[in-house]
């Protein structure tokens, strides 16, 4: 088991089968940088065109068609001292006669302190003064490779993650992939300072980060779509549109997971999420939505 420093020079706004940047084995960890949205660096200097820039890919030595990839999400740090904002919800979150009223939307700007953990903002002036919130470091587009060879936008996620922009993909938790392709090609960025649930002004506070993750392979078991775990839940990740759609692959996905993993049969399964079942959202401002289905590990300690 290693661990690797790298120092991006190139990224993408699209997760494909890429050439490599780096090449690990299971075990070993990374240290890396990514860029905000704008594709702005640590010195808020634009070096790479806009759209959620990835860092990557990392080709896993091990990781086949067919198998899990793991992801422990080690550390995830802000790296400057500011971040930017949409300043207007989005058109498809409010109802249609409200769009109207709706004003200009600009770019609003936050002050970033690692050392307070907060985030304050200061332009532009409105009726909330310094405002000034926790933050909540995260990553909003990561994921692996699409099968088939396709290339996928990083502004929208599917089975092989991408732009789901899940508050809860924080430092501490371990997410996990389906591999389509060898080596899985694991991509990561889009680092949100902190975010509300559904992305819905089309951003978090933007703002590049210093990340530090772990990779692990789990052979000849295959998910259909991106899961996570911290210490209190174990969660699924569906990606569609419209919202039901994704709420139907997670749910699945779910029930799947207990069923292979805990012993559970389908009336089992279904009881336990039909009175415990938490949802929460991903995004809902992009071409595909993200919806949440998460149930407490707490209930899943059966003999």
């Amino acid at each position: 088991m290693a661990t690797y420093q790298f120092q991006p020079t190139l990224y993408h706004t699209v997760i494909g089968s890429h050439e490599p940047v780096l090449r690990i084995r299971d075990g070993d960890s990374v240290i890396t940088t990514t860029v905000d949205a704008l594709g702005k660096d640590a010195g808020d200097i634009q070096v790479t065109s806009p759209g959620n820039p990835q860092t990557g890919p990392f080709y896993v030595e091990e990781a086949e068609p067919g198998d899990t990839l793991v992801v422990q999400l080690d550390r995830i740090t802000p790296s400057r001292p500011m971040g930017y904002t949409g300043s207007v919800v989005a058109a498809n979150v409010v109802d249609p006669v409200y769009v109207r009223e709706l004003p200009e939307r600009k770019l609003a700007e936050w002050r970033v302190d690692n050392e307070r953990g907060t985030a304050t903002l200061i332009k532009p002036e409105t009726k909330l003064g310094n405002l000034t919130i926790r933050l909540a470091p995260m990553l909003g587009c990561f994921g692996v490779a699409p099968p088939g060879g396709q290339a996928i936008s990083t502004a929208t996620s599917a089975e092989h993650g991408g732009n789901m922009d899940y508050r809860g993909f924080v430092a501490g938790v371990t997410a996990y992939f389906p591999v389509f392709v060898p080596g899985a090609l694991l991509y990561v960025g889009d680092g949100h300072a902190a975010q509300g649930d559904g992305e819905i002004v089309g951003t978090g506070i933007e703002i590049s980060m210093e990340v530090q993750f772990t990779v692990r392979v789990i052979k000849g078991k295959g998910i259909r779509w991106p899961r996570g775990e911290n210490a209190e839940s174990i969660f699924a990740v569906g990606n569609a549109r419209p919202l039901d759609q994704a709420t139907q692959h997670a749910t699945t996905e779910v029930l799947r997971w207990l069923e292979e993993d805990y012993g559970l049969d389908a009336t089992s399964a279904s009881l336990l999420l039909g009175q415990c079942v938490e949802y929460d959202l991903g995004n809902i401002f992009d071409p595909a939505y993200t919806m949440v289905c998460k149930i407490r590990k707490a209930l899943l300690r059966v003999s």
